[in-house]
């Protein structure tokens, strides 16, 4: 299984990467949630993804139920296209190749409290002074400067940013979304931040220090109802699932169950109540406008619930969908994957072969020339450790050579192949 020699083998074909991003090499230095997203986009995108772990490895391989075959899902669902290579930094020889990795990567990414890795040589500053064309991206709760203190857990960002406030029943308590949605949106935000710093080396050769925190992340992605503060005085309050400047925009009882029905300007309104047989409704002048049906909400709802009360949600879906109104029936997860597949959008890919096959969600971006690539499921922990171990510790050529400098040759120097 093992060459005798150290000569690099031919890159595997199953693994290799291609993509828009082919060529890149991310040292992944994130754990959890938001680093991990980010990387594991970039990864689908072609680039060659090092995880590295502490030897107690990611927490989310623990968080568990739910799991799968005694791995946590939660793990599963945010690692492909990785390799993994466990690296103690308290110990001299890890954290020399953890340096290495650094210096010969395009990107680094790391979620560590700002400043913790200054100890350990893995900062911005000590890794952009062997590799000055690096983009290192950062990513923390509340920034590098007042905040820097403050661990950065999504539901804490959720309740300090004001999100809990909006989400909930008027009278009821503030609820937390269902989603962790600040590190995913901050997984986002950093994937753009590391692809116009890459823009911005491609034309200059320059490398900067990309930071995202998910407090700004909060603010930015809660848009509407940040302005409604900043720009309108105002702060907005939970409405539970009403939205506060159009009617009818929400889940509204039919026979059976609940439908979301959007009617988000006048003539939509017309189409709405034309196919629920009312269409009386569009001579009272307070219903003829947008305002109009945001203000008398509570007046225009029972007529509306009147009318959906005839029929099932399945019923209302197919003749308001034939009417050109946007609806849909409230489901679970499973009912939206299925919708999924009935659309064509094929959700569900499955990532290797055999008992490490993994179904995972599909990447969300399509390209007519450069489809993302789903090439190696989600790593045992430390499970690359020799072939990554053996190519970082061979002399590598200075920054902007090519040759065999890629991981994903470089991981197969020393393994060889059966």
């Amino acid at each position: 299984m093992v060459d005798d020699d150290t000569t690099p083998a031919g890159p595997d074909p199953v693994s290799t990467p291609t993509g828009p991003l082919a060529g890149l090499l991310i040292a992944d230095f994130s754990r959890v949630l938001a680093g991990p997203f980010a990387t594991q986009i970039l990864g689908d995108l072609g680039a060659e993804v090092i995880k590295v772990e502490a030897p107690v490895g990611d927490e989310t391989r623990g968080w568990r139920p739910p799991e799968r075959d005694g791995t946590s899902t939660y793990y599963l669902g945010i690692n492909r296209n990785k390799r993994d290579i466990v690296l103690d930094f308290r110990d001299d020889d890890d954290r020399v190749l953890a340096q290495e990795l650094a210096r010969r990567a395009d990107v680094v990414i790391e979620n560590f409290k700002p400043g913790g890795l200054a100890k350990f040589g893995l900062d911005y500053d000590s890794v952009a002074e062997s590799n000055p064309s690096v983009v290192y991206a950062s990513i923390s709760g509340f920034g590098s400067a007042g905040g820097a203190s403050l661990p950065g857990y999504d539901l804490i960002v959720q309740a300090m940013s004001g999100l809990m406030s909006l989400t909930g029943d008027p009278d009821g308590p503030a609820y937390r979304s269902g989603v962790s949605v600040f590190d995913i949106m901050t997984g986002l935000q950093s994937v753009i931040g590391i692809l116009a710093a890459l823009r911005h080396r491609d034309a200059t050769g320059d490398g900067q220090h990309v930071e995202v925190n998910l407090l700004s992340t909060a603010l930015a992605g809660m848009a509407n109802h940040s302005s409604t503060y900043v720009a309108g005085g105002e702060v907005p309050m939970r409405m539970g699932n009403a939205h506060p400047s159009l009617f009818p925009y929400e889940p509204l009882p039919a026979a059976d169950g609940e439908i979301l029905v959007v009617a988000a300007n006048d003539r939509q309104f017309q189409a709405l109540v034309t196919a629920l047989g009312r269409p009386e409704l569009l001579d009272d002048e307070r219903f003829a406008t947008t305002d109009g049906r945001n203000v008398n909400r509570a007046e225009l709802r029972p007529m509306l619930v009147e009318a959906l009360g005839t029929a099932t949600v399945d019923e209302w879906f197919e003749r308001l969908t034939e009417a050109g109104i946007a609806c849909g029936p409230v489901q679970t997860i499973d009912g939206g994957v299925k919708l999924a597949e009935r659309l064509g959008l094929e959700p569900i890919i499955t990532v290797g072969e055999g008992e490490r096959a993994v179904p995972m969600i599909r990447n969300a971006i399509s390209f007519s020339k450069t489809q993302p690539q789903y090439r190696l499921p989600p790593p045992l922990l430390g499970e690359h450790a020799d072939e990554l171990r053996a190519w970082l510790s061979e002399p590598a050529p200075a920054r902007g050579q090519t040759s065999e400098t890629t991981a994903a040759r470089g991981a197969h120097a020393a393994k060889g192949h059966a």
